[in-house]
């Protein structure tokens, strides 16, 4: 802390000493804190330096607490799933996250995001056909729920060779999603005949090779674009009351984000 005059005013020495320091930016209204972790989206400030009127300027201290958040989700699916209908929309499972930052996996079909934005979903799924005959295969996004307008697409698949040789085909795609915060996104497909699955492979040798996924899916955050009230790429003060204020930021599960800070009026 620098020095601060007493109630009643110094002696010309000491003003003139306060003051030059108040020129050379010695100033008593500095801070510094660290975000909350375990997943918290706010973090506090108390400091009884802060007035409801006062502006609070944030600055990171390091390249931790400098990085910028970008929401995003890896997820995949390592077990065979077969279609039930063919007139119907069967929906896409998961079994596993990979990674995520303000996104989730819900219910194992939901793609759920935290934050409103442009999106971009891609999707890498591999098929079978065991059927004698060529078989085609929708696959289409949905959101909340409800179809995406413009997002299907067809893919063929040939007869399988012999009658111990499946087909196989891997179909892939990406399509830019606008979403509101805690929507979701699903994968549904309808394939021509049942014959036609989504299969898995454990690893293999010969070379050595590794597993493969029935399904891979991205979710990857591309921008605000006029779609978004809530989406940062950092973290910034969102109340302030008498004594406090409140720091938003995505949700947090990083140690050690500190930011200095300054209290202007």
């Amino acid at each position: 802390m620098f020095r601060a005059l007493p109630p009643f005013g110094s002696d010309p020495r000491g003003v003139a000493e306060v003051v030059n320091g108040i020129m050379n930016g010695k100033t008593n209204n500095t801070g510094s804190v660290t975000l909350a972790t375990g997943g918290a989206s706010t973090t506090t400030i108390t400091d009884a330096r802060i007035g409801v009127d006062s502006v609070i300027l944030l600055m990171a201290t390091d390249d931790t607490s400098a990085t910028a958040y970008y929401p995003y989700l890896a997820v995949q699916d390592d077990t065979d799933q077969a279609a039930t209908t063919t007139t119907a929309a069967n929906i896409m499972s998961f079994s596993t996250t990979d990674y995520a930052l303000g996104a989730s996996l819900v219910d194992n079909t939901k793609l759920k995001v935290n934050y409103s934005g442009l999106y971009n979903i891609q999707f890498s799924v591999q098929l079978i056909n065991t059927t004698n005959d060529v078989q085609e295969i929708s696959i289409w996004f949905k959101k909340n729920g409800s179809n995406v307008a413009g997002s299907n697409s067809e893919f063929g698949i040939s007869q399988r060779k012999s009658s111990g040789t499946a087909s196989r085909m891997v179909a892939t795609l990406n399509f830019f999603i606008a979403l509101q915060k805690d929507d979701y996104v699903q994968l549904a497909w309808r394939p021509t005949d049942i014959g036609v699955s989504l299969e898995h492979f454990t690893t293999q040798t010969t070379p050595d090779r590794p597993s493969t996924p029935s399904i891979i899916a991205t979710v990857s955050y591309l921008s605000s674009n006029g779609y978004t009230s809530n989406i940062f790429t950092e973290p910034y003060i969102s109340v302030v009351t008498n004594g406090s204020a409140t720091i938003s930021h995505p949700a947090n599960t990083v140690s050690g984000m500190t930011y200095k800070y300054i209290i202007v009026g």
